[in-house]
Order: structure tokens, then C-alpha cells, then sequence
């Protein structure tokens, strides 16, 4: 039981990360509530590398989906643990660059805390 919600959660995550990706394509400037002050959401080269980040982020979307189809509850469980470095990531960047609390925590260290839970318990289950 434990599984198959930890499953529909990992699914959710795959589906906001690569509506996160998609986003940044269309809308530069929601760049913003990542949580880095004075973004330059003008700039052309900014505009470069959020595109980078966006063909990461669908990227890893798409991964979760993968492991969803073609791998096993355990394999997705330590894909999701290893994932889980990257909104601890992005958390220590926003705090080093003087963000929003909210950004660190309520957003970045939110989503660690919940693709943490969710690699446990698919991971034990």
C-alpha cells in the first residue's frame, strides 16, 4: 500500500519538475520564485542558461517516468534518493545568495523532505 502511494507521489514529482522545465521555456521570469535575488530575467543570457536548466529539469522529469514504466519500486526508490540532492542544492544556493527563506525551506527544502519520504518508502516497501 505504502508503495503504490509512494509511486503516485513520485509520478506528481516527474510531472511538476517537467512542468517547471516547460515553464521556464515560456515564461523566463517565473525564474523568480526560485528564490535567487535580482534575477535577471531579461537578459539574453540568462535566458540561455535557464533553457539549460529546463532541458534538465524535463529531463529529469521524464527519468521518474522511465523508472515508473520499465524499472522496479526499489530502483525508482534510489533514483528518487539521489534526486533528492538537487532541491537540497538548489535550497543551499538560494540561502547563499541571500534569498527568501520561503525559498529555501518552504519551497526547495519542502521538496527534498517529501522525495526523501518518498525514496524511503519506496525503498522499504
Amino acid at each position: 500500500m505504502l508503495t503504490n502511494v509512494a509511486t503516485v507521489l513520485a509520478g506528481l514529482i516527474g510531472v511538476g519538475i517537467i512542468f517547471i522545465g516547460a515553464r521556464a521555456f515560456r515564461a523566463p521570469q517565473a525564474a523568480v520564485g526560485f528564490g535567487i535575488p535580482d534575477t535577471p530575467t531579461e537578459d539574453r543570457s540568462f535566458h540561455a542558461w535557464l533553457t539549460v536548466k529546463a532541458v534538465r529539469d524535463i529531463a529529469c522529469g521524464l527519468f521518474i517516468f522511465v523508472l515508473l514504466v520499465g524499472g522496479s519500486a526499489h530502483l525508482l526508490g534510489w533514483f528518487m534518493l539521489v534526486a533528492t540532492g538537487i532541491p537540497v542544492g538548489d535550497a543551499l544556493i538560494v540561502l547563499r545568495s541571500n534569498g527568501p527563506k520561503t525559498a529555501v525551506y518552504g519551497v526547495h527544502g519542502a521538496t527534498a523532505a517529501v522525495m526523501l519520504a518518498i525514496s524511503v518508502l519506496l525503498l522499504i516497501g
